[in-house]
């Protein structure tokens, strides 16, 4: 039995609907499906009759919660994607038909192993649905806690072996299920940062996989070896390994911490905004991925969230009563994660995000996206003229950044240009564009007065520099984790722990004095500090400046402007990322990690 995982509670609020008694009951044709089920089960175990009739009923009672779980869960498929009202009381009922259906399995096991023949797998199938639950509700709601609740059961399936006995059936489908199932649970570590769990899985899948394609004559091997090599790609994108004193890896969380942010000091005039809603969108060629999350998605979609709470230790312990307090609800933004979406995709995820935004709310759009450029000059400089980032076509993209185009004369269709966000400038808009043609973003006009800042990624970076695309963005990786992104440009790719935490410290002393730089700026943009309320929010903010300041000192970036972030509306750069003091803490900084030498000393020229 599954004690520890199965005891914890399902959502009573939200997610799960109020509903009174144990099992529904049956509409005719239901109950005439499940008595032929009933009648086929115990067919082998004796006489119908010689069944006492409580013992039929719980069977009954077991095969209809069963049936009803299954159709709503695969309903969940049909549900609009979009949105954030429509689909909850569809969870809800899901929810509580799969609370009763787990609840109803412990309480009468003896009964459906002896009359149903109930198998550990089936156990184990019931588990990991209300884990791919617990997952999807955390895409819907981007609220952390959910994550540990999918993990709980999907580490209770692996610690009780649940599906140890599929791989005796001669049986290819029940092995494929294991299989997603491992797919399943190493996305959910990778986002809880587990990666000595990640590790393990991996090589236990490795193993599954072997087996099930040495057994069965299978046409799908390569699209579980390519499974295993992404997955692997995705471990190992950190440029840069913090290691313990005994050469173990130090994992790193990158979400918002209670010291993450700069705190706001009294006086600070600075908006009320709040990030409520975000479209993390992915569309880079050749980046590393798993499970349609791109290294890009992953470390933007962490930088957006806070930690989660620190449950799993306690749920994961057999035995363990269900816990009477409840967690703290800590909001995170909403957030929308679209991989290589088609414009339509595209427009009707974000028309949605903008029609539910709440009053004094953010909309916040990431693209990483390969660039589109005008195919020649255009008479007119409007917002269509500069190209934009890519969108998904039918098409096949040809030579990387290269898109073929019908007609020169024509814009490219499959472009997200900068006049295509002017509609929802209507509303507070924060805008990050991680493109090789970043810079058509710097071609806005604030036609709604309403607060719009967008932060511009390079263009290019040196040559010098080891190219690192594949494995994620560095101007994203500066957003997500600056530290490491400077080890990185400074040519280091380990570090101790101490010196680590070292740095980390000494990076929250520039982030506090960047937060001072940009409040006390006379000359700065008030739509800057408008959304400078927020702590996501002004973190990006302080991290991008921090960015900008590290590459206009760095030696090899300076050999060309298209090597520096920029943004609309322009930052005052000599009060903010060409600061003096700013300058000398970088420089400090570098110190500390002994790479000065890659760093100019003396005041950065205006280009």
């Amino acid at each position: 039995m599954v004690r520890g995982a199965a005891r914890q509670r399902l959502p009573r609020t939200g997610p799960a609907s109020r509903t009174t008694g144990l099992v529904e009951k049956p509409s005719r044709k239901r109950k005439s499906r499940t008595e032929f089920a009933l009648k086929e089960i115990m067919s082998s175990g004796g006489a119908e009759d010689d069944i006492p009739q409580g013992e039929r009923k719980t069977v009954t009672d077991f095969c209809y919660l069963l049936d009803k779980s299954k159709q709503l869960f695969n309903g969940l498929r049909d549900l609009p994607q979009y949105g954030q009202k429509q689909w909850q009381s569809y969870f809800g009922r899901t929810f509580d038909v799969y609370t009763k259906l787990w609840k109803f399995q412990q309480q009468h096991r003896q009964v459906l192993d002896n009359r149903y023949g109930l198998k550990r797998w089936q156990i184990g199938e019931i588990a990991s649905k209300i884990g791919q639950l617990y997952y999807h509700y955390y895409l819907r709601t981007s609220e952390t806690s959910y994550l540990n609740e999918a993990f709980s059961f999907y580490s209770a399936i692996r610690q009780r072996s649940y599906y140890s006995q599929v791989n005796k059936e001669d049986r290819p489908e029940l092995v494929v299920k294991k299989l997603r199932y491992y797919a399943r649970f190493i996305v959910v570590c990778l986002l809880l940062n587990k990666m000595d769990v990640v590790k393990d899985l991996v090589k236990e899948l490795s193993d599954e996989i072997e087996d099930y394609t040495h057994r069965f004559n299978t046409e799908d091997q390569v699209e579980w070896n390519l499974v295993l090599q992404e997955v692997a790609a995705f471990v190992e994108a950190d440029p840069v390994m913090v290691l313990n004193d005994d050469n173990t890896i130090v994992i790193t969380s990158n979400r918002l911490s209670e010291t993450g942010a700069p705190l706001l000091e009294q006086g600070m005039i600075v908006g009320q905004l709040t990030l409520a809603d975000a479209l993390i969108i992915g569309n880079c060629n050749n980046q590393v991925k798993f499970s349609e999350l791109t290294v890009d998605m992953f470390r933007m979609l962490q930088a957006l969230e806070r930690e989660p709470m620190n449950l799993a230790s306690q749920m994961n312990k057999p035995g363990m009563q269900e816990s009477t307090e409840k967690p703290a609800r800590r909001e995170n933004p909403h957030k929308y994660l679209l991989y290589k979406p088609t414009f339509s995709q595209l427009y009707t995820f974000l028309a949605a995000a903008f029609k539910e935004l709440p009053a004094n709310s953010v909309l916040l759009i990431y693209l990483s996206a390969t660039g589109v450029f005008p195919s020649g000059r255009s008479d007119s400089e409007g917002p269509y003229d500069f190209g934009g980032v890519l969108t998904n076509s039918n098409r096949d993209i040809i030579n990387g950044d290269a898109v073929h185009k019908r007609n020169q004369s024509y814009k490219e269709m499959h472009c997200l240009h900068p006049g295509d966000l002017y509609p929802f400038t209507r509303k507070p808009l924060f805008i990050i564009v991680d493109s090789s043609n970043s810079v058509a973003y710097k071609n806005f006009t604030n036609l709604f007065g309403q607060p719009l800042v967008c932060l511009l990624s390079p263009t290019a970076y040196p040559k010098a520099l080891q190219d690192q695309s594949q494995r994620g963005s560095l101007f994203t990786l500066f957003l997500n984790n600056p530290l490491m992104a400077f080890l990185f440009v400074s040519g280091l790719s380990s570090m101790r722990r101490g010196l680590w935490e070292k740095c980390q410290d000494y990076l929250r002393k520039i982030n506090r004095d960047i937060a001072q730089l940009l409040t006390h700026s006379r000359s700065i943009d008030q739509a800057f500090l408008q959304f400078f309320g927020d702590e996501f929010l002004r973190l990006l903010l302080t991290r991008f400046v921090f960015c900008s300041a590290t590459m206009r000192m760095h030696k090899i970036f300076r050999q060309e402007t298209r090597n520096y972030p920029e943004t609309y509306p322009q930052l005052p750069r000599d009060e903010t990322v060409e600061n003096p003091h700013l300058q000398k803490h970088i420089l400090e900084l570098a110190s500390i990690l002994d790479v000065r030498n890659v760093f100019v000393e003396n005041t950065i020229d205006d280009y």
